[in-house]
């Protein structure tokens, strides 16, 4: 079949391109501002795109056009596959269609960590030679790419709650089919997609409803809305926290309704410069028969937590121990994960994708463990949503205080926003200068590199944070420390 996909650049789109083609689809697409690193994955795919939308996009007409989530009425092209009649779906139902479809589904869901334990969950069970599909929204740095498609029954995907299409406003995740589901945790977030937390929760609660009585759900018990998720589960259920009492969960809805305690644990967690150890516990007890102690390159406690949930859902569809160890031993993370960009005259730059008052604090605490003694900066853009409303803005100063000074970056399109609704980050650095933090708000790029330059000293820590790409930051910051220690100032 020819596919045509509207809105081909975006990270998902490009990697539903890739499977399609590897399905052996013919595949074209278009989009606008196409650059590298996806001008770069299409071409190397060998998929057709246009640079520009245009209804002479669909000559020949495609089989099927698929619409992506940033494309809305009013673009050109999409009002000519309206027009002429086309057939169009989104890229989430033509997933579930194309390659979920008979296959064992392992799709992990959660306001936080679900690329990392899409990635780790992937690699262990690569490691234990199940040989997986996978689709996750990153580059899984261990295959070096952000899908793949084998003959494997097993496909583990990343479960986004983020809408699916203009035409279908409901979470990408209800279309994925789950047979082994994972809630990381749940926490309101995309305001500009959910009313309230309510209408939040419920998009889990569907999500969990679709995962047959044979499947498995994975719950992060540390998350008391996804805890309440057990309720609402026809299937067994594996609960994991970072710690609990001896003792654990039966499986099954009613069970799950009552039960306390955590299935999976960590116990005797020791962080270092290399990451973390810890020994995993099911029902209180060494899980793994050998009883050792498991070593991974990623720090902080919410990727003990990430590890277990990807352990859990790993033995549910029969992985290995020694694939297990092997896996969280090699695993290499996900670009933009604590990722190190560099470090120039003794200071670190760090780049992460934290975005939310839970994952910037989290990432900030497992920086300070990793790090331990070396002072910590963070450098954080309010970029989406959630992040630049009013009612993040007390939970971001709380978080951001355990940096040892911070430097808080302009709004992305403050027009968005008026006096009631969006961050004020000038009481934001406020509150935090009072709280005996030093602080700085420094709306544009260029003036940010300049400032934390011309502050940092040796052993300090830089930690970037956005969900964007915050006009090239990092590249600049380690070019201006380069000019400096070359200056000798």
């Amino acid at each position: 079949m020819h596919y045509h996909l509207i809105g081909i650049a975006g990270t998902a789109m490009a990697s539903l391109a890739g499977l399609l083609r590897a399905k052996g689809h013919r595949v074209t697409g278009s989009d606008e501002g196409v650059y590298p690193p996806m001008s770069d994955l299409l071409d190397e795919l060998g998929i057709a795109y246009a640079p520009a939308y245009d209804p002479a996009n669909l000559e020949p007409a495609p089989d099927v056009v698929v619409v992506g989530n940033a494309v809305s009425r009013g673009n050109e092209e999409l009002e000519a596959v309206l027009d002429r009649g086309l057939v169009y779906t989104s890229a989430a139902a033509t997933l579930k269609e194309e390659l979920l479809r008979g296959r064992h589904v392992l799709a992990v869901a959660g306001t936080h960590g679900k690329t990392t334990t899409t990635s780790l969950l992937a690699w262990i069970l690569e490691r234990a030679g199940l040989e997986p599909s996978f689709l996750v929204g990153g580059v899984a740095e261990n295959f070096g790419s952000s899908f793949r498609l084998t003959d494997s029954e097993l496909f583990v995907i990343e479960a986004d709650e983020y809408d699916t299409a203009y035409f279908d406003k409901g979470p990408k995740m209800w279309h994925y089919l789950p047979r082994t589901a994972v809630v990381t945790n749940v926490e309101f977030d995309h305001a500009d997609i959910y009313r309230d937390d309510v209408a939040y929760r419920f998009a889990f609660e569907r999500f969990v409803n679709l995962v047959p009585r044979s499947g498995t759900l994975v719950l992060g018990w540390d998350s008391p809305d996804a805890r309440a998720l057990a309720g609402r589960s026809w299937a067994p259920v594996e609960s994991f926290a970072l710690d609990g009492p001896d003792g654990g969960a039966e499986g099954g809805a009613a069970s799950a309704s009552a039960a306390t305690h955590p299935r999976w644990t960590a116990r005797d967690v020791a962080y270092d410069a290399k990451g973390t150890t810890f020994r995993i516990l099911r029902d209180g007890r060494d899980a793994d028969p050998r009883g050792e102690t498991f070593r991974m390159p990623l720090a902080g406690a919410f990727n003990v937590r990430n590890a277990l949930a990807a352990v859990a859902a790993a033995r549910a569809v029969g992985a290995s121990w020694e694939g297990i160890r092997e896996g969280l031993a090699t695993f290499r993370s996900v670009r933009r994960r604590m990722e190190v960009r560099g470090e120039v005259d003794g200071v670190l730059v760090i780049d992460d994708f934290a975005h939310h008052p839970t994952a910037v604090r989290e990432t900030l605490e497992a920086a300070r463990g990793r790090w331990a003694g070396r002072r910590l900066v963070a450098v954080f853009e309010p970029r989406s949503y959630t992040a630049q409303r009013r009612e993040f803005q007390e939970a971001f100063r709380r978080a951001l205080a355990a940096a040892d000074r911070v430097v808080l970056a302009g709004l992305f399109r403050p027009e968005r926003y008026d006096e009631t609704t969006g961050m004020d980050p000038d009481a934001l650095v406020a509150g935090l200068v009072a709280g005996g933090v030093p602080a700085a708000y420094v709306p544009e790029v260029d003036d940010i590199v300049e400032r934390v330059a011309g502050e940092a000293r040796a052993g300090d820590v830089v930690l970037v944070m956005s969900n964007g790409g915050f006009g090239g930051i990092h590249q600049k910051l380690l070019a201006r420390l380069e000019r400096r220690a070359g200056s000798g100032g």
